[in-house]
């Protein structure tokens, strides 16, 4: 499909023939942090709305590769993507402010693609059954601003009916678990295009700051940042030296927990808390997990 081939590339996990020897010399890996990532799951599958999901970046690979284990071979027709891509750029002044640079026409242009690769377009989305869910980890919420923009756009300068649009499009971010209080930070009210999407499709999943931390800031990925710098020359090739292929084993760790019965039942006990077990498709799910 037109920008999958500039995309950095990632091994399948799930599917993981592609490995070879890659694990070779590696350690078992040590998954201090899978249970509360699989309560994170749990808690984002709940509150996708039913959605197929889509993991921007790279923060979130290692629920992925949780779900990706958990939910195969199980009756649920949902679709997991990851749209690894990074808005970060660099700063221009205004006035006496420094913002982002904006997306060039190019850049805009490679977006929308990356989106089509993943089956997100204005066409699709409008006559879709299943909602889009967009997930990442949120501090500020600058990702999402740059992404819901790109699409807004995009639907307009097609003509799509945003007023259908509107309700198949939800965003989820697992932000770090604070005290609440009256004046806690919340994202969601700083982000003025949140109002233009009903309430329930904005939400938030809260995680442990250690955990947050390792996902988001310390954690070796697989695959190299993916600015919009590189976007129209595509990405590097992956690194095979000892700390990636040692991150390797750890997410194929976490797909085969995923593919567990502990590792189901985990997700599964998660999501049996929400108020969406109400709905039937949860039901289902929570119930497919249980069995297997």
């Amino acid at each position: 499909m037109k920008g999958a081939d500039t995309l950095p590339f990632r091994w399948d996990l799930v599917a993981p023939d592609q490995l070879g020897t890659l694990l070779s010399g590696t350690e078992s890996p040590r998954l201090w942090f899978v249970d509360d990532l699989a309560e994170c799951a749990g808690k984002v599958l709940a509150r996708s709305g039913n959605g197929d999901l889509v993991f921007v970046g790279r923060s979130l690979d290692s629920m992925f590769d949780l779900l990706g284990g958990a939910l195969a071979g199980v009756a649920d027709d949902r679709r997991l993507h990851r749209l690894p891509v990074s808005f970060a750029r660099s700063g221009v002044r205004s006035g006496r402010r420094w913002r982002e640079r904006p997306l060039t026409h190019g850049e805009r242009r490679r977006g929308r693609e990356f989106l089509a690769n993943v089956g997100v377009t204005p066409h699709a989305l409008a006559r879709r059954a299943r909602p889009v869910t967009f997930v990442d980890v949120v501090h500020e919420g600058g990702t999402f601003t740059d992404l819901f923009t790109l699409l807004r756009d995009w639907i307009d300068e097609e003509r799509q009916p945003w007023r259908v649009i509107r309700r198949k499009v939800r965003f989820v971010g697992v932000t770090i678990r604070r005290e609440t209080s009256p004046n806690t930070y919340r994202w969601r009210h700083d982000a003025g295009w949140t109002r233009q999407l009903p309430a329930r499709s904005v939400v938030n999943v809260s995680l442990d700051w250690w955990v947050w931390n390792y996902l988001g800031d310390r954690q070796t990925k697989l695959t190299r940042t993916f600015k919009p710098e590189r976007w129209l020359a595509g990405a590097a090739a992956p690194d095979r030296d000892l700390d990636t292929r040692q991150a390797i084993a750890e997410a194929v760790a976490i797909v085969h927990y995923g593919r567990s019965a502990a590792g189901r039942k985990a997700i599964a006990r998660a999501a049996d808390r929400e108020p969406a077990l109400a709905e039937a498709w949860l039901r289902t799910v929570v119930t497919a997990l249980n069995s297997t």
